[in-house]
Protein backbone atom coordinates (compact mmCIF):
# COMPACT_ATOMS: atom_id res chain seq x y z
CA UNK A 1 0.00 0.00 0.00
CA UNK A 2 1.41 3.37 -1.08
CA UNK A 3 0.21 6.31 1.03
CA UNK A 4 0.53 9.95 -0.02
CA UNK A 5 0.52 12.27 3.01
CA UNK A 6 -0.09 15.99 2.46
CA UNK A 7 0.94 18.26 5.33
CA UNK A 8 0.51 22.00 5.86
CA UNK A 9 2.73 22.37 8.94
CA UNK A 10 5.48 20.00 10.02
CA UNK A 11 4.07 19.49 13.51
CA UNK A 12 0.60 18.62 12.16
CA UNK A 13 1.61 15.14 11.11
CA UNK A 14 -0.26 11.82 11.17
CA UNK A 15 0.74 11.13 14.77
CA UNK A 16 -0.28 7.68 15.91
CA UNK A 17 -1.47 6.83 12.39
CA UNK A 18 2.21 6.69 11.40
CA UNK A 19 2.68 3.87 13.91
CA UNK A 20 -0.19 1.98 12.32
CA UNK A 21 1.22 2.49 8.82
CA UNK A 22 4.61 1.20 9.94
CA UNK A 23 3.07 -1.88 11.53
CA UNK A 24 1.28 -2.69 8.29
CA UNK A 25 4.33 -2.02 6.13
CA UNK A 26 2.68 0.79 4.18
CA UNK A 27 5.05 2.88 2.07
CA UNK A 28 4.71 6.57 2.90
CA UNK A 29 5.48 9.69 0.88
CA UNK A 30 5.09 12.95 2.81
CA UNK A 31 4.75 16.28 1.00
CA UNK A 32 5.19 19.45 3.09
CA UNK A 33 3.18 21.91 1.01
CA UNK A 34 3.90 24.94 3.21
CA UNK A 35 7.61 24.45 2.54
CA UNK A 36 7.20 24.54 -1.22
CA UNK A 37 7.21 20.82 -1.94
CA UNK A 38 5.09 19.80 -4.91
CA UNK A 39 2.52 17.04 -5.21
CA UNK A 40 3.86 14.14 -7.27
CA UNK A 41 2.08 12.08 -9.90
CA UNK A 42 -0.91 10.52 -8.15
CA UNK A 43 -1.07 7.28 -10.08
CA UNK A 44 1.30 5.22 -7.86
CA UNK A 45 -0.68 5.98 -4.66
CA UNK A 46 -3.42 3.82 -3.18
CA UNK A 47 -4.44 6.20 -0.39
CA UNK A 48 -4.27 9.94 0.27
CA UNK A 49 -4.08 11.28 3.84
CA UNK A 50 -4.43 15.06 4.25
CA UNK A 51 -3.65 16.64 7.59
CA UNK A 52 -4.60 19.82 9.45
CA UNK A 53 -2.90 23.19 9.44
CA UNK A 54 -3.28 26.87 10.27
CA UNK A 55 -4.44 27.81 6.78
CA UNK A 56 -8.05 28.20 5.63
CA UNK A 57 -9.34 26.71 2.38
CA UNK A 58 -10.24 30.14 0.96
CA UNK A 59 -6.73 31.62 1.39
CA UNK A 60 -5.56 30.75 -2.10
CA UNK A 61 -4.02 34.17 -2.71
CA UNK A 62 -1.91 33.85 0.43
CA UNK A 63 -1.14 30.16 -0.15
CA UNK A 64 -1.25 29.57 -3.93
CA UNK A 65 -0.41 25.89 -3.50
CA UNK A 66 -3.93 25.37 -2.11
CA UNK A 67 -5.19 25.47 -5.71
CA UNK A 68 -2.94 22.60 -6.73
CA UNK A 69 -3.82 20.69 -3.59
CA UNK A 70 -7.56 20.99 -4.18
CA UNK A 71 -7.12 19.92 -7.79
CA UNK A 72 -5.12 16.88 -6.67
CA UNK A 73 -7.75 15.95 -4.08
CA UNK A 74 -10.53 16.29 -6.62
CA UNK A 75 -8.68 14.15 -9.14
CA UNK A 76 -7.85 11.47 -6.56
CA UNK A 77 -11.34 11.06 -5.08
CA UNK A 78 -13.60 12.00 -8.03
CA UNK A 79 -11.73 10.89 -11.14
CA UNK A 80 -9.58 8.08 -9.74
CA UNK A 81 -12.08 7.10 -6.99
CA UNK A 82 -9.34 6.13 -4.58
CA UNK A 83 -9.49 6.15 -0.77
CA UNK A 84 -8.96 9.43 1.08
CA UNK A 85 -8.85 10.41 4.74
CA UNK A 86 -8.81 14.10 5.68
CA UNK A 87 -8.35 15.42 9.21
CA UNK A 88 -9.38 18.96 10.26
CA UNK A 89 -8.15 21.13 7.36
CA UNK A 90 -7.97 17.93 5.29
CA UNK A 91 -11.67 17.36 6.06
CA UNK A 92 -12.51 20.88 4.93
CA UNK A 93 -10.38 20.56 1.79
CA UNK A 94 -12.23 17.41 0.79
CA UNK A 95 -15.53 19.28 0.98
CA UNK A 96 -14.20 22.30 -0.91
CA UNK A 97 -12.52 20.23 -3.62
CA UNK A 98 -15.66 18.23 -4.35
CA UNK A 99 -18.22 21.04 -4.51
CA UNK A 100 -19.08 21.71 -0.86
CA UNK A 101 -18.58 24.88 1.15
CA UNK A 102 -16.40 25.85 4.10
CA UNK A 103 -16.69 28.97 6.25
CA UNK A 104 -15.80 30.44 9.61
CA UNK A 105 -17.46 28.61 12.47
CA UNK A 106 -20.02 30.53 14.51
CA UNK A 107 -18.68 28.75 17.58
CA UNK A 108 -15.06 27.58 17.20
CA UNK A 109 -14.40 24.27 18.92
CA UNK A 110 -11.20 23.95 20.93
CA UNK A 111 -10.63 21.37 23.64
CA UNK A 112 -11.80 17.90 24.61
CA UNK A 113 -15.42 17.66 23.46
CA UNK A 114 -17.88 15.06 22.17
CA UNK A 115 -19.31 14.16 18.77
CA UNK A 116 -22.33 11.98 18.03
CA UNK A 117 -23.09 9.70 15.12
CA UNK A 118 -25.92 10.42 12.71
CA UNK A 119 -28.18 7.68 11.37
CA UNK A 120 -25.86 7.41 8.37
CA UNK A 121 -22.91 7.22 10.75
CA UNK A 122 -24.49 4.28 12.56
CA UNK A 123 -24.66 2.44 9.24
CA UNK A 124 -21.22 3.42 7.98
CA UNK A 125 -18.40 0.92 8.59
CA UNK A 126 -15.92 3.70 9.45
CA UNK A 127 -17.53 4.34 12.85
CA UNK A 128 -18.30 0.72 13.73
CA UNK A 129 -17.30 -0.14 17.29
CA UNK A 130 -16.57 3.45 18.31
CA UNK A 131 -18.23 5.09 21.34
CA UNK A 132 -21.32 7.18 20.65
CA UNK A 133 -21.01 9.89 21.72
CA UNK A 134 -17.26 9.85 21.28
CA UNK A 135 -14.86 12.09 23.19
CA UNK A 136 -12.36 13.77 20.87
CA UNK A 137 -9.84 16.60 20.64
CA UNK A 138 -11.09 19.60 18.65
CA UNK A 139 -9.06 22.61 17.53
CA UNK A 140 -10.74 24.48 14.67
CA UNK A 141 -12.23 27.84 13.81
CA UNK A 142 -13.60 26.94 10.38
CA UNK A 143 -16.09 24.25 9.43
CA UNK A 144 -17.82 22.56 6.52
CA UNK A 145 -21.11 24.41 6.07
CA UNK A 146 -22.51 22.62 3.00
CA UNK A 147 -21.78 19.13 1.77
CA UNK A 148 -21.02 18.30 -1.85
CA UNK A 149 -23.46 16.07 -3.69
CA UNK A 150 -22.89 12.34 -3.23
CA UNK A 151 -21.93 12.87 0.43
CA UNK A 152 -23.43 11.92 3.80
CA UNK A 153 -22.93 13.39 7.26
CA UNK A 154 -21.67 10.69 9.62
CA UNK A 155 -21.14 12.65 12.85
CA UNK A 156 -22.12 15.98 14.38
CA UNK A 157 -21.71 18.06 17.54
CA UNK A 158 -23.76 20.78 19.17
CA UNK A 159 -21.53 23.46 17.65
CA UNK A 160 -20.74 21.85 14.29
CA UNK A 161 -23.30 19.90 12.29
CA UNK A 162 -20.73 18.28 9.94
CA UNK A 163 -18.10 16.63 12.12
CA UNK A 164 -17.51 13.72 9.77
CA UNK A 165 -18.70 12.86 6.30
CA UNK A 166 -18.21 10.37 3.52
CA UNK A 167 -17.94 11.44 -0.11
CA UNK A 168 -18.73 8.68 -2.57
CA UNK A 169 -17.66 5.30 -1.27
CA UNK A 170 -14.04 5.73 -0.24
CA UNK A 171 -13.37 9.34 0.82
CA UNK A 172 -13.80 10.43 4.44
CA UNK A 173 -13.38 13.71 6.29
CA UNK A 174 -13.02 14.09 10.07
CA UNK A 175 -13.12 17.52 11.71
CA UNK A 176 -11.75 16.21 15.01
CA UNK A 177 -8.19 15.06 15.69
CA UNK A 178 -7.94 11.29 16.06
CA UNK A 179 -4.18 11.21 15.42
CA UNK A 180 -3.07 12.75 18.71
CA UNK A 181 -0.05 11.60 20.68
CA UNK A 182 1.30 12.67 24.07
CA UNK A 183 3.30 15.62 22.73
CA UNK A 184 0.80 17.12 20.31
CA UNK A 185 -0.86 19.69 22.63
CA UNK A 186 2.50 21.17 23.63
CA UNK A 187 3.71 21.31 20.03
CA UNK A 188 0.55 22.98 18.75
CA UNK A 189 0.38 25.41 21.67
CA UNK A 190 3.83 26.70 20.67
CA UNK A 191 2.17 28.25 17.58
CA UNK A 192 0.91 31.73 18.58
CA UNK A 193 -2.34 31.50 16.58
CA UNK A 194 -3.13 28.10 18.05
CA UNK A 195 -2.31 29.19 21.60
CA UNK A 196 -4.48 32.28 21.19
CA UNK A 197 -7.47 30.27 20.00
CA UNK A 198 -7.00 27.92 22.94
CA UNK A 199 -6.97 30.72 25.52
CA UNK A 200 -9.93 32.47 23.88
CA UNK A 201 -11.92 29.25 24.15
CA UNK A 202 -10.73 27.97 27.52
CA UNK A 203 -9.19 30.95 29.35
CA UNK A 204 -5.77 31.72 30.73
CA UNK A 205 -3.68 28.68 31.58
CA UNK A 206 -5.60 26.61 29.05
CA UNK A 207 -2.50 24.89 27.66
CA UNK A 208 -1.62 23.20 30.94
CA UNK A 209 -5.22 22.23 31.63
CA UNK A 210 -5.73 20.80 28.18
CA UNK A 211 -2.46 18.89 28.36
CA UNK A 212 -3.61 17.30 31.61
CA UNK A 213 -6.98 16.28 30.21
CA UNK A 214 -5.47 14.90 27.00
CA UNK A 215 -2.88 12.93 28.96
CA UNK A 216 -5.59 11.39 31.09
CA UNK A 217 -7.68 10.43 28.09
CA UNK A 218 -4.86 9.49 25.73
CA UNK A 219 -5.25 5.70 26.12
CA UNK A 220 -8.90 5.95 25.05
CA UNK A 221 -8.06 8.38 22.24
CA UNK A 222 -5.48 5.94 20.93
CA UNK A 223 -7.85 2.96 21.19
CA UNK A 224 -10.46 4.89 19.22
CA UNK A 225 -7.84 5.84 16.63
CA UNK A 226 -6.93 2.17 16.26
CA UNK A 227 -10.57 1.18 15.79
CA UNK A 228 -11.15 3.90 13.23
CA UNK A 229 -7.95 2.99 11.37
CA UNK A 230 -8.85 -0.70 11.23
CA UNK A 231 -12.34 0.19 9.99
CA UNK A 232 -10.92 2.48 7.33
CA UNK A 233 -8.38 -0.14 6.28
CA UNK A 234 -11.14 -2.72 5.94
CA UNK A 235 -13.09 -0.29 3.76
CA UNK A 236 -10.22 -0.29 1.27
CA UNK A 237 -11.20 -3.84 0.36
CA UNK A 238 -14.87 -3.10 -0.24
CA UNK A 239 -16.00 -3.95 -3.78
Amino acid sequence: MNVLILQHLAIEHPGILLDFFREDGFRRTTIELDEGETIPDLDPFDLMLVMGGPQDVWQEDQYPWLRQEKAAIGKFVVDMQRPYLGICLGHQLLADATGGRVGLAKDPEVGVLTVSSTEAGHRDPLLRGLPDPMTVLQWHGAEVTDLPTNAEVLAKSDACCIQAFRFGQYAYGLQCHVEITADIVGQWAAIPAYASSLEVALGKGAVARLQTVVSQRLPQFNRDARTLYENFKASLNRP
